[in-house]
Formats: C-alpha cells, structure tokens, sequence
C-alpha cells in the first residue's frame, strides 16, 4: 500500500474517532484532568478508596461502580449524568477525551505495515503473525510486550467494550480455546491486525466473524 494512502487511512481513522470522542457523555477509564479529580474527592469524601489524582483508572472505576449500587444506578462504572448528579449535586460539564501521545504513536505505527503478509512465527516487517505484529508496534513506542496472544491477555488490566479507548488490545478466540488472536483497537468499532487471510489489515471488531470469537481486551499503556 502506498503511503498516500496509508495516511489517509489514518487520517479517516482518527477523525472517526474524534468524531466518537466529541460525542462522548460520560467520564471513563483514561481520562485525566480536573473534572475528574472532582469526582475523586467527592467519592473519597463518601469513604471510597480512592486518591484525588486526576487520573481515571481502575481504582476510580470500582470505586464509581460501588457509589453507583449504593444509588441503585447502573454500576457500569462511567460517570454519566445520572452518577455525576447523584455524585456532585449539579449537572455535568461536556466531558472531553483526548487520545495521550502514547496512544498516538502506537495507532501511527501500526499503520505503517499494511499490507505486510501474515507469517506464522513472524516478527518483522517481512512477515507477522499476530501477536508478532502487535509486539513489533508496541516495542516501537517503548512498551515491551510478551510473544505470544495469550501471555499479552495476561498484561495491563481489562476493559470493558465500552471502554475502550485506541491503542487497547483487543483478543479473540479462534484457532484454539482462550486468547488465540490479538489486535489493536483503532476506535470507532475497528482494529488492526496482522490475520491469516489478509495480512496487516484493519478489520470491524463487530463483524460478524471477529464478533463471534471476541473474549475481551486489555489496556496496557
């Protein structure tokens, strides 16, 4: 693929995604800022284990989730409307996410190999194989990850289909029971990754392949 056209694909992935970003209602996993630090101190406030730091992550998460059965709200852990209200009291402010340079330079890299034929075994920009491809791209940015699909299903921590948020690994059953296929989620319902059929090559995560043998993804950065 040329490289005209890799950038344009790029360019259309990423404004899928800011248009999915601009639309975004609620605070989640990954975002960082003053708004949700507010959040944070209130739900510390309440006696949740939680530190006013200004970085959603896991702990805000369960902490969000358990604020939330105590409302009797769904505990879906995203600060939407109804939890920041019952939260804070007042209505909530437009909620911005922005990808982090980390998440940038992955995405960027990944899509520089296109084209590339799937090998099985493979690493290298002559041919990968899956898990191959995802550990080259990651290792670009400086984020060193297993060899194989299903010790990289092992690193970071999960996140919810709704959470996800590009430069995620997203993980398929397919060949053989667990995690037996990996990507990287691209935003907008699509991911990239090195497959047996079509080499490097974005694909839809709802499709009704990739659909049917997806089991979860993990955030690693």
């Amino acid at each position: 693929m040329s490289k005209a056209i890799r950038v344009f694909t790029l360019s259309m992935v990423l404004l899928c995604w800011f248009s999915v970003v601009a639309a975004a209602s609620a605070f989640r996993v990954g975002d960082q800022g003053t708004d949700v630090a507010e959040i944070q101190r209130q739900l510390h406030s309440l006696g949740y284990d939680v530190m006013a730091d200004g970085d959603f992550g896991p702990a805000t998460t369960e902490a969000v989730k358990a604020f939330q059965v105590s409302r009797g709200l769904e505990a879906d852990g995203l600060v939407g409307a109804s939890t920041y209200t019952a939260l804070l009291g007042k209505s909530m402010p437009v909620v911005k996410h922005s990808m982090n340079a980390m998440s940038r330079s992955v995405i960027s890299e990944s899509m520089n190999y296109i084209g590339v034929p799937y090998v099985f075994g493979g690493t290298t920009p002559s041919g990968f194989d899956c898990s191959g491809y995802v550990r080259y791209v990651f290792a670009k940015a400086g984020i060193y990850l297993p060899r194989t699909a299903d010790a990289q299903y092992e690193c970071g921590y999960a996140v919810t289909t709704s959470e996800l948020a590009p430069g995620d690994l997203v993980f398929f059953s397919t060949y053989e029971p667990g995690a037996s296929h990996v990507g990287i989620y691209l935003g907008d319902g699509n991911f990239i990754n090195a497959s047996s059929s079509r080499g490097v090559s974005i694909a839809s995560l709802y499709s009704s392949y990739w659909g049917s043998c997806y089991i979860g993804a993990r955030r690693v950065m």
